[in-house]
């Protein structure tokens, strides 16, 4: 969206060039593909499991932010994201208690 330098305002015009962008349409494929691996994992594993695992995102979000987009993650961010990654880990060092339903 930095790249339309239009003010959005009423005029949907700007929101159909900005959804018609390629890397929109990727990020929006993207999400739709995070949304199915999530239903996939949480018809296998209890939300417990899952949801903490899923925060990994967090974690590739600030290092593809600073890596690709340059933006400036203060120390205190990136203690925050270290501090997810290891509850991630010690979420995935449990073990699964799901069980699968009789057939």
């Amino acid at each position: 969206m930095h790249h339309i330098p239009r003010l959005l305002d009423l005029n949907p015009l700007p929101y159909l060039e900005a959804l018609l962008n390629p890397f929109v349409a990727l990020g929006i494929a993207m999400l739709v593909l995070a949304l199915l691996t999530r239903m996939a994992l949480l018809s296998v594993a209890d939300l417990s499991f899952v949801l903490p695992l899923t925060a990994t995102g967090y974690i590739i979000s600030a290092l593809l932010g600073k890596l690709f987009l340059g933006e400036n993650v203060a120390s205190n961010q990136w203690l925050g994201t270290c501090m997810i990654f290891a509850g991630v880990v010690f979420v995935g060092s449990t073990p699964e208690k799901s069980s699968l339903p009789p057939e």
